[in-house]
């Protein structure tokens, strides 16, 4: 399977195989016992952040790169060809769902307090919407942040949290009037008074991310605090999820592209019916229709970064890429699953953990559901 398209540079390709080496060696020979301890190590995170890999897309003047959507893609295309969500999606919060609300909306005393630490791996941010009683309905959210004098006060409660257990910094919606779109975005240290974790959560998958409930009873901080605009973080929200789906849609795509070969790999070898399963021609053309598939949808994904790049607003194209490979990831996934027979339901084998890891994608980030009405409401 070649990777080659009309999108590739001797850049990307330099990114792509600094990266690769990165999980290599740094990852694939070591993930299995963070899956076991439900986190990433701290100091893997950090030498990210030295290889500079943990600010593509942002100012130069903090250590960013000041890079474009199409290297941020390649970035999140590189990441996903680990076998090991848990640690993807670590990441992928960090660079693409939390630190860029700081990105876009942070003003420069925010962004020189924090951007250099964020840049450098060290510290890593979370992002705080999803609640018990609203994920994809934004506007559903119910914590609070009330004025009083010259702080703000926060009372709810978030779910579902990734990076939640072990983040520094957290970026939390909050609702700060009485419309459903009046929410505010805010900057929540680790440590803050009245700020708690109130649990981990155990997960089918992407076992070596922490997840986690938030909690924050009468949580005091100052009027700095506040993230971009009063009342503008319902769109803050909505802005980033262009990134956000961009990067999930690229870690669906990398789990199909792991899942082909591993399986390629597997029915090559394996031997039954007097040959290996690859003598057998449903297999075969099974396998090839995934393949063309996951090329097709790869394709798009590209595109949608190239038009991001060229500044066009792409929800509905966004919302198709995220929603296609959502459900994309689960049959391809599901599919090699299935030929690698008993051994595909063993624990420890890469397929195994590939299906239990790609079934959030078809929820997490905008369920499908969501997705095709964003979609369809746009023409």
């Amino acid at each position: 399977m070649s990777n080659a398209s009309i999108y590739d540079t001797p850049e990307y390709e330099s990114l792509r195989d600094q990266i690769g080496r990165f999980i290599a060696k740094e990852v694939e020979p070591h993930a299995a016992a963070w899956e076991e301890t439900g986190c990433v190590p701290r100091e893997v995170l950090r030498r990210m952040g030295q290889a500079g890999l943990f600010g593509l897309m942002y100012e130069e003047k903090y250590g960013g790169a000041d890079s474009d959507a199409m290297t941020n893609l390649v970035f999140a295309e590189a990441l996903s060809q680990s076998t090991f969500a848990g640690f993807i999606i670590t990441v992928l919060v960090h660079t693409d769902m939390a630190s860029p609300h700081l990105h876009h909306a942070g003003n420069a005393a925010q962004k020189d307090k924090y951007m250099k630490k964020v840049i450098a791996g060290e510290l890593i941010t979370a992002v705080g919407i999803t609640e018990p009683g609203a994920g994809s309905d934004v506007a559903g959210i119910r914590s609070t942040a009330k004025r009083e004098g010259d702080d703000w006060v926060l009372n709810g409660t978030k779910m579902f949290i990734t990076n939640g257990v072990h983040a520094d910094l957290y970026f939390v919606a909050a609702k700060t009037g009485p419309g459903k779109r009046d929410i505010s975005m805010f900057i929540v240290e680790k440590g803050t008074p009245g700020f708690t974790v109130g649990r981990a959560l155990k997960k089918t998958g992407w076992l070596s991310s922490d997840t986690a409930e938030l909690i924050f009873d009468n949580v005091r901080i100052p009027a700095w605090n506040l993230l971009g605009e009063e009342g503008k973080g319902f769109y803050s929200v909505m802005k980033n999820f262009q990134t956000e789906r961009i990067a999930l849609g690229a870690m669906a795509v990398g789990h199909c592209q792991q899942a082909i070969k591993l399986t390629l790999d597997y029915v090559r070898q394996r031997q039954a019916f007097g040959g290996p399963l690859w003598d057998q021609q449903v297999i075969r053309q099974r396998l090839s229709m995934l393949d063309a598939k996951t090329r097709a949808a790869r394709a798009f994904m590209y595109h949608c970064a190239w038009r991001v790049t060229q500044g066009h607003d792409i929800v509905q194209d966004v919302s198709m890429l995220k929603a296609l490979t959502g459900e994309l990831v689960n049959e391809v996934v599901q599919t090699c699953q299935q030929f690698h027979g008993g051994m595909g339901y063993i624990r420890e084998t890469a397929i195994e953990r590939l299906w239990r890891d790609a079934r959030v994608l078809a929820i997490g980030g905008g369920a499908t559901e969501v997705m095709l009405e964003e979609v369809a409401k746009r023409y």
